[in-house]
């Protein structure tokens, strides 16, 4: 099927030649074999970050090829006869042969324009800017959403909108989602069941096809459901009939098939190739048949917003509890004159998020590569969004400007903020979108106002479910955006997987870091046994499990409970440790411990970091006289140390060691020939422990080597999706 030639041919003629392929008898088997190998996990015992390994192989079909096959496939007549073996590995080797220089002949653009001569030489030339540069991310790029988050969020997403599924289409939201889940039931059954059957029968009859099939009956004896309203389910998920998808003609034209996955093959049976297909088109098409109802539409729209701000909301609630997440908060001048909207606020200590929430969506047209129509989407839904944000965080800081929030009236925070987090928030898979970010977003950065974070709600959701603390989130989200132009990743989930099995930290020497998606396999398997219930671990192993049960644990969580400014950037501070020097301070925190229990003095132990330190007194003296103590003590060791930071907590010598008061010291250090004299004679004293990290230079040397192991296996744009599971 592949014409000899040695020029790259055009994507119009290879997509001519794979059409032409989809449509030979028993094509179906090809795709179902497609299916089985790159979307199906199989693993023992319990689900680990392995098994899920293989869907990283280059050699995989993302999802959207895929789709384009199914697509294909439904443009004509669907023949279910088997290919004989020779001609299936035929059709196999040609598929892939034919999608590969479909890749190609989609790449040729990227680099004709990266290397134009006649540009290179402009300042504010950015050759991966333009429309037929974007095609391939947009196209390749894996999906932003587990299966999971699809099928679960899609009720909350149409909540409101119930009544008019009831009256409309005379079945239920949750009728859908219950629908969904048999048909997974029953493809997993026959999946089982068919690889069980190939190994007694000839290779000759090997197919997987069978276990992409199923009917009504399959479904109402599983779940009961009324079979008009199953019936009704799967023709609503169905293309119409007599549309046989002629209008796909490219890549990026409509297909019908993602939107209406079920097809139906007669007697009652229907074909599934993709569940995710089916799960994300719950999530999606229910929209447009509001949209076409002109007297609901309106409402169907202000759902759909409603949705993104209230799930976000009930996310960050998870996280930072409901006091300290405002909604709807409307800021205004003296005059009582709006100055601006915030979506969401969140409060803790001297940090803030603003999360400014859009449900607007990447065209099918900027998908196309149009350059005007992927800038104007990028627009509406990312930029406008920022530019809210930002001129809303500005304001913040101002005390002239109120705050208000609808029933909760007038709302009263202490807005001495260290840092604004501004998190720009879509309610939909935005193909593309962290790389998109990079080439078109205009953002302004200041000593308060961070670099933004700009994500879906799908994204969100696994920050609140991984990070479930105020400390261990806001931590992150430092690291996230003091890193923002210097992580290249095609996902967000590839960098939260990193930091979750690293912590996010990367030598100053480095300009760019390039992560690969490979990274995530561990925070995959641990979403999938938190939300499918299926054996394994449920925490990947890393920054959540290294504190686990250790003094410094306990010290987190102090911080998180006193919410004070004073101790905030301490968790910081604590959570960036590596585990060996976790153990040495453990040891001196448990020494000053024991001795204060037994001997009731006052203890204390310094800690030097490179740029801060630590000094922790363990006392149970009144906090007028312990506080003054631990000031004066944190003073003399910053300066001692010739750093701008120096933090100081004094903690209580019962068994729990909590923290009783906090300190943060934070200014620049300027000699003194009074302090000078001071600290010269300034005594060790026998109740303090010096302490100083031993091996702070080999851990440096050591992520120095880590990061340059990133960059070496660092892979093209073609990115692998690793949800479709």
């Amino acid at each position: 099927m592949i014409k000899e030639t040695n020029n790259m041919r055009k994507e119009k003629e290879v997509f001519s030649d794979l059409s032409m392929l989809c449509s030979l008898p028993g094509y179906a088997h090809i795709i179902a074999y497609f299916c089985f190998r790159d979307n199906v996990i199989s693993y023992k015992e319990k689900l680990k970050g392995e098994d899920t390994q293989h869907l990283f192989s280059m050699a995989r079909l993302v999802r959207t090829e895929i789709s384009t096959l199914v697509g294909l496939l439904f443009k004509g007549e669907i023949d279910l006869s088997l290919p004989i073996p020779s001609v299936f590995q035929s059709l196999i080797e040609q598929t892939e042969a034919l999608l590969e220089e479909m890749h190609q002949s989609m790449i040729s653009p990227i680099i004709a324009s990266a290397f134009d001569p006649s540009k290179m030489e402009l300042a504010d030339y950015n050759p991966f800017a333009n429309g037929s540069a974007l095609r391939e991310p947009m196209f390749y790029c894996g999906e932003s959403a587990y299966n999971f988050q699809y099928r679960d969020f899609a009720p909350k997403k149409y909540l409101e909108d119930d009544a008019w599924f009831q009256s409309k289409k005379d079945f239920s939201v949750n009728d859908i989602k219950s629908i969904v889940n048999c048909i997974s039931l029953i493809q997993n059954q026959k999946l089982n069941s068919v690889l069980n059957d190939i190994k007694k029968i000839e290779s000759k009859n090997w197919t997987v096809l069978p276990a992409f099939i199923f009917s009504v009956e399959e479904i109402f004896s599983i779940s009961g459901i009324n079979k008009s309203i199953i019936q009704k389910v799967i023709q609503a998920f169905s293309p119409p009939e007599g549309v046989s998808n002629q209008g796909f003609k490219s890549l990026n034209d409509f297909n019908i098939t993602s939107a209406y996955p079920l097809i139906d093959i007669s007697d009652g049976n229907y074909l599934l190739f993709q569940s995710y297909s089916f799960v994300e088109a719950f999530y999606e098409t229910p929209f447009y048949w509001m949209g076409e109802d002109k007297s609901y539409v309106n409402e169907a729209m202000k759902n759909r917003g409603d949705f993104t701000e209230s799930f976000a909301a009930e996310r960050l609630e998870s996280v930072f509890g409901k006091n300290r997440v405002f909604k709807n908060i409307v800021i205004t001048n003296s005059k009582k004159q709006k100055a601006g909207e915030i979506d969401i606020l969140v409060v803790f200590a001297n940090r803030a998020i603003v999360v400014q929430a859009k449900s607007k969506r990447l065209t099918l047209e900027a998908r196309k590569g149009n350059d005007n129509q992927i800038k104007s989407d990028f627009k509406k839904s990312i930029q406008d969004s920022y530019n809210q944000g930002l001129s809303c965080s500005k304001l913040l800081t101002d005390n002239n400007y109120l705050l208000g929030a609808g029933e909760l009236g007038s709302i009263e925070i202490a807005r001495n903020f260290k840092e604004i987090y501004i998190f720009c928030v879509v309610s939909d898979h935005y193909p593309a979108l962290s790389f998109q970010v990079r080439q078109f977003l205009k953002y302004e950065q200041t000593e308060i106002i961070m670099a933004p974070f700009v994500m879906d709600i799908f994204h969100l959701d696994v920050m609140c479910e991984m990070l479930g603390s105020p400390l261990y989130f806001l931590s992150y989200v430092n690291a996230r955006s003091n890193y923002f132009e210097r992580i290249l990743s095609a996902n967000e989930l590839t960098v939260l997987a990193y930091h979750l099995k690293n912590n996010l930290w990367f030598d100053d020497e480095y300009t760019l870091i390039v992560l690969d998606e490979n990274i995530g396999v561990d925070l995959d398997a641990s979403m999938m046994v938190r939300r499918e219930s299926m054996p394994g671990d449920s925490v990947p192993d890393g920054i959540l499990t290294r504190f686990k049960g250790t003094t410094i644990s306990k010290l987190i969580a102090s911080i998180e409970n006193l919410d004070t400014s004073e101790t905030i950037d301490l968790g910081f501070q604590l959570l960036s440790l590596d585990e060996e020097t976790v153990i040495e301070i453990e040891k001196g925190i448990d020494t000053i411990t024991q001795k204060a229990q037994s001997d009731k003095q006052h203890h204390d132990l310094t800690i030097g970091f490179e740029k801060s330190g630590l000094t922790i007194h363990c006392n149970t003296d009144p906090i007028n006289v312990s506080a003054l103590r631990l000031k004066k003590h944190c003073e003399l060791r910053k300066y001692s140390q010739k750093v701008e930071t120096w933090f100081g907590v004094c903690i209580s010598p019962k068994p729990d060691q909590s923290i009783r008061f906090g300190i943060n010291l934070e200014y620049t250090w300027i000699e003194s020939e009074e302090m000078n004299a001071v600290i010269s004679t300034l005594p060790q004293g026998k109740n303090q422990i010096q302490f100083k990290p031993k091996n702070s230079e080999k851990i440096r040397k050591s992520k120095i080597q880590e990061n340059k192991k990133i960059r070496k296996i660092a892979k093209s744009s073609r990115r692998k999706n690793r949800r479709n599971k």
